[in-house]
Formats: C-alpha cells, structure tokens, sequence
C-alpha cells in the first residue's frame, strides 16, 4: 500500500534544554499544527480471482494445473498433502492441540469428498502446520490446517476410501500429492550423517575419493560467535570431524542470565555479556521467534527446526503456523546444545574477545584474543588456526572496526530504526479478536495470545509518489504479544531497546517496534559516510535517547496520541513493562524531521488496520535501532569465504546475511557445509541432501 501525503508537517528536531553536545540538524520551522486535514492517496492491488483473472492468467493457470497433474505417476501410492483446511474455532480443542479432531476430519472430507467423516481413520493423517486465522474479512474466526494424508495407512485401515482417492486430482496450493521417493530431511546430524553415508557409498563403488587430507591433521576451524549461525557451523563442521573452537566474548547462559538480573536489578551493565551478547545471541533473551521468510516448510527449516526439537525444543515448533520458543525454553534448549559439541569434541571459551585476525599472504592464519573483562588487552594470545567462521552478531561493533583496519571489504546496509510502541495485551486481543478475547486467558485458553504485524510504504516529503525510490517502508518489528521491554545496550552512554517474550506470553503487555528504513541518503544528513556509517548513524540517536531518559538506563516515553500532536505527555503515564525506569519525553526530538513524520503517518494508517490502536494507553519508547547490521560483508556465493580475505567465512546476521534465528541457523549450517567441502571433508553438495538455501541478506523476521 502507496501513501502520499500532503501539506507535511516537519517538526522541530532538537530542543535547546537536552541539546547540549549534541550536532544540531538544521530544520525548516512548523507551520502546521497536528491534527489537521489531510491528503491521502492509497494505492492498492487486490488480486484478481475466478472469472476477473486475465485469459493470459486462466491459461497459465489451466497450464499449471496439467503440470501438476503430470507429476502424479501413482495416485495410490506416497503422501496427499491438503492444505488450507479451515477448521472454525468452534469445532476445534484449540491451539495446543495438534492432532486430528472432528471437526478436522470433517474438512479433511470435504477436500477428498469421502461421504461420512467419522469413518475416516486418524492414523492415516498427520498435522503439518496449524495457524489461527482471526480476520475482519471471515464471516467466523477458524484454524486453518496442512494436513498429510498417507495412502498405504489409510487403505490398509479404509479400504473403500479406494476409490475416492483414485479421483483425487491435484489443485494449485491446495492439494499436492508427494511421492514415496521424495526425501523428507531429519535434523542437522542426521543430514550430515546422510552425507558421509553416500560419500562412503561411492568410495566402496570407486566413485569417490577417500578422504585423507594428504596426509595431515584434521583442519582447524576458529567459530566466532555463539549465535544461532556460529552454533549451527560448529555442529555441521565438528560432525564432519574437524577440529573446532567456538569462541564468545559473552558467557554461558546461565551466568549470562545473572549478569542481565544484575542489569535489571542494579542497572550494572556487563558490556560484553548482556542482552546482546552471549551464548545463544540476542535471540536468546527476546521472543524466540522461529518465524522466518526462506520457506517455512523447506527441508533447510526444517532441519533447523527438528534439530532445536532434538535439544530440547517442544514439537509444536515443527506445526505452529507462528513457531517461537521463548527465553525459557531457549536458556535449556542452549544447554543441551552446548553439551552435545562438547562431546563432539568442540572446544568451547566464554568470555573471550577476538581482537584481531592473524593474516599471512593475504590468508587468515589465526585470531588474537583475550579475556573479555580485560579491557586494555593485556591477556592477548595468538591461536593458529586453517579457518575463521566469522559469525558474530550485529552489536559486534569493534568487530567491524577491526576488519575495517584489516582491509576487509565492508558494504553500508539499509536497516530500519524507530520506537517500540507498547499496549495493554488486553486491547490487542480486543481489536484482533473482538468477541474472542476472551477465549486467550493469559496464552492459556483456546486461542493464541494477541500479535499484528503492520506495513506501510509513505513517501519523503516533496516526492513523487511514481518515484519508487523516494518510499520509504514503515512496518511492525519483532512483535511481542505477552512481552516486555527491555535494554539491549553494549555501552552505558547509549540507549536502545528491545522485547521479549516468555513462552507462555502470559504478561499484560505487548509490544512492537515501530521502525522506518534509512538508507546511505540518511546517513549523509549526519555528514556520515564510509562502510561504518549506518554504526554512527545508530550510535547517534542511542546517545541522544540516553541523555533524553536523563541516564541510568531510563527509557523517553510518549503517549502515541501526545506524539501525533508533537506535545510532551503529562504524568500520570501508562504503565510501562520497561523495568528500570521511563520518563516523559517529547520524541519528536529525537530523530529528523522526515524519520519523524513517516512514523507518524504510518500510525494513522496502523490505526485504519486496527482501530483502536491510536491510543491513550499506548506509549512509545526510544529508541529502537538495531533491527539488523548496518554491514555487509561481502562474500562467494559458493564458496562463503569473504571476497577479500582467504580463509574468512563471514555468516549469519552480524555478516548481513540473515534476519533472525531460523534464517541465521540456516546461513550458519550452509556455511559449515561450504567450509568442510573446501578442506575435503565430504564430496558433492549439501544441496543435493537437503536442497537449496533460499534468501540470503534477508533483514526482517
């Protein structure tokens, strides 16, 4: 959706009482007050169905349709996938409830027109993915279901189903039969496991070569970072047998969860263990999505998926339409995991800074690290390694820093920086849900807790609306339903936030950045430029939201409808789930004038999607800039190994290549793969196991 705005109102940016050390950015003066009449111009594209389609559509349409069907060489034999079985909220156990119900069966009857339900045996079905679908435009809220139907099963136990079966056709996103040969891919281990099975295969036939590596050592490999990418390299390449150090300048989760309570509690900040960084990453202490936009039915996900599940992960993640964990069931899941590498030989070291590479001839040959707490780098020691898997998250500013001196070949990236805005769950399970509300109980009744997730595309000031490159994207981030705010700075003069969810998401809160993407243009309005100036650009707005909360970790708040009138909010304020203080602040003054008025925009147009979200119990906080790296670094993509440095492997988010936990896992897991196969640890391609990965440098969730 397109929005064009006229008569924009461009607020003052800094007032003389907090802008004190601060660079002041010249601004034209107000000259419209808020609220006013506006212009707004809403371009939308519904999509054409049935009879509105084009002829060129029906007949790439009826094509599509006989390719399908030419597909199916034995209809009796493998899997019917059906999909998009609605199940209205009525007839269903409820969202905890992932097996086969009634009411299910009665859709699933439906679809395959078997004339009496009941008769139709539930072991011959399993769940494949469950979502709840509450939108305005249904006449009644439903779960919607893909379901497997296995046809050897359901033969065996319902003979007359024969027939029906033979009838079946298949139907584009709604009925899909999968043969028996196709590979249905288990964890990360077992697909590793499958890989050496098939090399060991060939070398038995004299189709493969036998790995010796000419005679030497296993290769040793270097993993920085003990994120989702750096925990999912060390497992593919320690499975493979190489010698494999994983190095976190935080600490383990269980120490790192009493350095966040002494945040929390004592406003004492750990700069190199905190919400940022540790075991785990910055997902650990957030919602533990697992949401992710590269398929979430692919065999990579997959593996990533049921490989969590091996650890500790409830199955459910394999089912839910909207899969998350949690900081509670992550902190054991992490546990786990961290024990299987140990026993798989990887040698793990907490609490240990990389602060250079080692390079010879152009090729990293090691790392210089120290202890974390050691800040004059009076500890440093010199690890030789083949390789450096460089997986550090998208904080590790010193990181990006050292590589810069190193000559390594660092490019700006778009990202997006904004508020969180905070409401009462209660309200959003009310505009979501209407009548259903209160069928939530806390993420213990029958329906999920709560989310949204908004976008809008609004134009800069004096732009054309047919100039797609002066839209600009304003969209939800990392949505909260049941959640708190809570502090993700590495510096105690910078301030930015972030949220977090248990599993149950039992608070009373929810929360949602709101944020707007900023781009090179951004960034020269600061007079910043080079590969680090999205870091500067970010550090900018962090120190003034500190000084803006007066210090000590204190978050500037503002009511959503006070910030629509560009006035300060009066005390008494909503309640905040912020635990270390708000004060009221006007926020206006905290970004550009043109950052500031595409938030405002959009929260009018949030609020035509949700009414009611415009709201005198809605409080934004500041400052939310670190939805992803500022960085990238470049890299083959074959290969994985940096375009500049030999023997760097830069992955995951930190290296811009990912944007959350399953696409960072991912990332990671594939680079493990490229790293093992350049030191002859297996023959052939991964691809060939468990498929393609899809969607590198993706920035959202």
């Amino acid at each position: 959706m397109s929005l064009s705005q006229t008569n924009v109102f461009t607020p003052s940016f800094l007032s003389p009482s907090i802008s004190h050390g601060l660079q002041r950015i010249p601004h034209p003066k107000p000259t419209l007050s808020y609220p006013r009449t506006q212009t707004n111009r809403i371009l939308c594209a519904a999509k054409r169905t049935g009879k509105r389609r084009y002829p060129s559509e029906r007949k790439k349409l009826r094509t599509e349709k006989k390719e399908a069907a030419a597909k199916v060489k034995n209809k009796l034999e493998g899997v019917w996938r059906l999909s998009k079985l609605g199940v209205p909220v009525g007839e269903d156990p409820g969202k905890d409830c992932l097996g086969i119900s009634e009411g299910l069966l009665q859709a699933i009857a439906k679809v395959i027109e078997f004339p009496v339900a009941s008769m139709l045996p539930e072991e011959a079905f399993s769940v494949v993915r469950k979502s709840f679908d509450a939108r305005k435009i249904l006449k009644e809220a439903k779960f919607v279901y893909t379901v497997d139907l296995d046809v050897k099963t359901l033969l065996e136990l319902e003979p007359r189903a024969h027939d029906f079966i033979f009838r079946l056709e298949p139907k584009l996103g709604l009925v899909e039969h999968i043969p028996p040969e196709k590979t249905v891919s288990g964890d990360l281990i077992s697909v590793v496991n499958e890989c050496k099975r098939v090399n060991s295969d060939a070398v038995i036939n004299g189709n493969g070569v036998p790995h010796h590596h000419g005679g030497r050592s296993k290769p040793k490999i270097a993993v920085v970072g003990g994120g989702p990418s750096g925990l999912f390299a060390a497992l593919v390449l320690a499975e493979f047998g190489a010698d494999v150090t994983l190095i976190e300048r935080g600490q383990a989760v269980e120490e790192r969860g009493r350095d966040i309570g002494a945040l929390v509690v004592r406003r004492i900040l750990d700069m190199e263990s905190n919400f940022c960084f540790g075991e785990g990453g910055a997902g650990t202490w957030s919602d533990g999505k697992l949401v992710t936009r590269i398929g979430k039915n692919s065999a990579t996900v997959l593996a990533v998926l049921k490989t969590l599940v091996r650890f500790g992960a409830p199955d459910n993640i394999l089912v839910n339409g909207k899969p998350h964990l949690g900081t509670d069931k992550l902190v054991p899941l992490l546990r786990n995991f961290r024990h299987y590498l140990q026993s798989a030989g990887v040698n793990i070291r907490f609490g240990t800074r990389v602060d250079d590479l080692l390079v010879d001839d152009s090729r990293v040959v090691g790392v210089r690290v120290s202890d974390s707490a050691d800040q004059l780098h009076s500890s440093s020691q010199d690890l030789k390694f083949d390789a450096v898997v460089l997986a550090v998250g998208h904080s590790a500013r010193d990181t990006y820093e050292m590589l810069l001196s190193r000559n390594v070949e660092l490019t700006p990236k778009d990202f997006a920086v904004g508020l969180r805005v905070e409401h009462p769950q209660e309200l959003i399970n009310s505009i979501q849900y209407s009548d259903l509300a209160s069928e939530v109980r806390k993420g213990r009744g029958k329906v999920p807790v709560a989310d949204y997730k908004v976008v809008q595309y609004v134009n800069d000031k004096d732009e054309d609306l047919s100039e797609s490159s002066s839209k600009r994207s304003c969209y939800s981030f990392c949505m909260c339903p049941g959640g708190q705010v809570v502090l993700t700075s590495t510096n105690p003069n910078e301030l930015c936030i972030n949220g977090m969810s248990f599993s149950r998401r039992s608070s009373k809160w929810a929360n949602a950045a709101l944020v707007v993407t900023v781009s090179a243009k951004d960034f020269d309005l600061l007079n910043l430029t080079g590969p680090l100036a999205g870091i500067e650009f970010q550090r900018e707005f962090e120190r003034r939201a500190a000084i803006m909360g007066g210090g000590d970790f204190t978050v500037p708040v503002q009511r959503v409808t006070d910030f629509l009138q560009n006035k300060l909010s009066e005390t008494p304020l909503p309640s905040s789930s912020y635990r270390l203080g708000v004060k009221s602040a006007n926020l206006h003054e905290l970004f550009p004038a043109h950052i500031t008025d595409s938030l405002r925009q959009s929260l009018s147009m949030f609020d035509k999607e949700l009414p009611g979200f415009i709201s005198e119990e809605a409080l934004l906080h500041g400052v939310e800039t670190r939805t992803s790296s500022p960085v990238r670094i470049p890299r083959s993509n074959e290969t994985y190994e940096s375009t500049s440095l030999k023997g760097l492997y830069p992955v995951g988010e930190g290296a811009g290549y990912a944007g959350g936990i399953v696409s960072a896992a991912v990332d990671g897991m594939f680079s493990g793969f490229a790293v093992a196969k350049s030191f002859d640890l297996f023959d052939g391609t991964v691809e060939s196991v468990i498929g393609k990965s899809q969607g590198a440098g993706l920035v959202k969730y």
